[in-house]
Formats: structure tokens, sequence, C-alpha cells
């Protein structure tokens, strides 16, 4: 049997990501949770992000708020209107008041083609945020 890249032994296959920037953790928190940070990284919002409430975006993606922790990690059900499965997606932040680490990972992905699908978003999502933040001299 040959080992799949990303392919777990209980929650299928999944992907992570991290980038490290020069901002405070509390910076960088509270710009994954603004309009526009929630805009790059889950989309425009029906409803407002509240733990244990069900979401949907303008572009399908619903889910579940599972645990919100300020200043330390959100992790939520995640699934976009072309799947057929829910997935889990956590992103964290780690650091200080001089740098933070962004980790996003995702799990209970179906395939090595859904993991393809959401290392190509990811990539660009975390691109995305941390170009804005150093844009904004956060």
């Amino acid at each position: 049997m040959e080992n799949q890249i990303g392919k777990t032994k209980d929650v299928g296959f999944q992907f992570g990501i991290r980038k490290t920037i020069s901002v405070s953790t509390e910076k960088v928190w509270d710009f994954l949770f603004s309009e526009n940070g929630l805009k790059i990284w889950l989309g425009n919002l029906y409803t407002k992000l509240e733990l244990k409430k069900e979401f949907e975006t303008e572009n399908g993606i619903t889910g579940l708020v599972r645990v919100f922790k300020p200043n330390s990690h959100i992790r939520l059900n995640w699934k976009p209107k072309t799947w057929e499965n829910m997935s889990t997606v956590q992103i964290r932040v780690i650091g200080n008041e001089n740098k933070t680490t962004i980790a996003i990972h995702q799990e209970k992905l179906l395939n090595s083609e859904q993991r393809t699908e959401m290392k190509e978003y990811w990539t660009e999502i975390i691109k995305k945020l941390t170009n804005e933040m150093n844009k904004a001299g956060r």
C-alpha cells in the first residue's frame, strides 16, 4: 500500500500552511475578523460569525463555528456549495507583539484532488492576508 501525501488514518486528507509576519498577534487576529479580513479568507457573510451558529457566505460556503478563542484560534465546519462533504478548518495565530505565525489547517478532505484544490485556495488566501496586513503597516 502506497502512502499518499496528506492522507491520514483518521480524518481523510488534510492540508496545512503557515506564514510568519512582523505584526503583533492581536493585530493579526483583529484583521482576520475585520470585515476586510473575513472577506479574504471566508467571503461575504450573510450572518455574523458566532460560536455554535451556522453561517453562510455569498459564494455558497456553509458551516458551523465550533471553537472561537480570541487571539488564539477558530475551528469551524466548512463546506463549499459544490462539495458533498463537510471539512474542518482551523485558523490559529501564534506569536507575540513582534511576530505572528498564521497557521491554517484543513482536514476531512475526501481525496487528493480536494486536497490539491484546498492547497491552491489557502496558499492564495494566506498571500492575500499577509499582503494586506503588510501593506497597511499593521
